[in-house]
């Protein structure tokens, strides 16, 4: 499963790339407000795509369909490595089955039943993204959406990949690893904590100490 960093910050970008461990990441309007960067829209999201190595997504902005096969056409003009975030709307589903035909990478974000994801299969969506903290928070079980998507996209063998979203700790991560995401994207600050262990901390703390005596 690979790792994505969900995130529009460059400088927590450049330090997770820095980790070998990140290839892609997922970002949106609100990312970009939090991120602090200077520069266009575009101008960050080709600063983040000359961190890494994978893919990066970016969300549409607009509610109607040809609008947003506007934005994404001109998104993925950007760089072949561009995957354009719509939403499972009506209007959504209508513009991801013209842009898979057009060749134009998807990823049907804010996603929250199998209903939606196999729509976006069917539109030919190139990744399906369950929210698992924001279903979790409403008293549903995020990660039991992940598990369905995959399974039942492996059963009748579906090509769209599945990109386990909003991921709130570590145990998210494992839990997504298990229900067989082909992606997990998280926080800089989930992909710290997935690193940090107190015994690790301890023991090195112990072996540090005993090499003082012996040197």
């Amino acid at each position: 499963m690979l790792i994505f960093l969900d995130s529009a910050n460059l400088e927590h970008i450049q330090s997770a790339a820095r980790l070998g461990v990140v290839s892609g990441a997922t970002t949106n309007p609100s990312l970009v407000a939090k991120g602090g960067g200077k520069g266009t829209y575009k101008e960050i999201v080709l600063s983040i795509l000359d961190l890494l190595s994978g893919e990066v997504s970016v969300e549409v902005l607009s509610e109607e369909r040809n609008s947003m096969i506007e934005e994404a056409r001109d998104y993925s003009s950007w760089s072949p490595r561009i995957v354009v975030k719509i939403p499972p709307t009506w209007e959504g589903i209508s513009a991801i089955s013209i842009l898979s035909q057009e060749g134009v990478k998807t990823n049907l974000t804010l996603c929250f039943s199998l209903n939606q994801a196999l729509l976006g299969a069917n539109a030919g969506v190139t990744y399906v993204s369950p929210f698992v903290g924001r279903l979790d928070d409403v008293g549903e079980d995020g990660m039991r959406l992940v598990a369905d998507i995959v399974e039942t996209f492996s059963r009748y063998n579906i090509q769209t990949r599945v990109i386990a979203a909003s991921l709130r700790h570590p145990l998210h991560c494992v839990q997504a690893f298990k229900a067989g995401a082909h992606i997990a994207t998280m926080p800089y600050e989930v992909l710290l904590k997935m690193v940090d262990h107190p015994l690790t901390t301890i023991g090195i703390s112990r072996f540090m100490k005993d090499a003082q005596r012996i040197i």
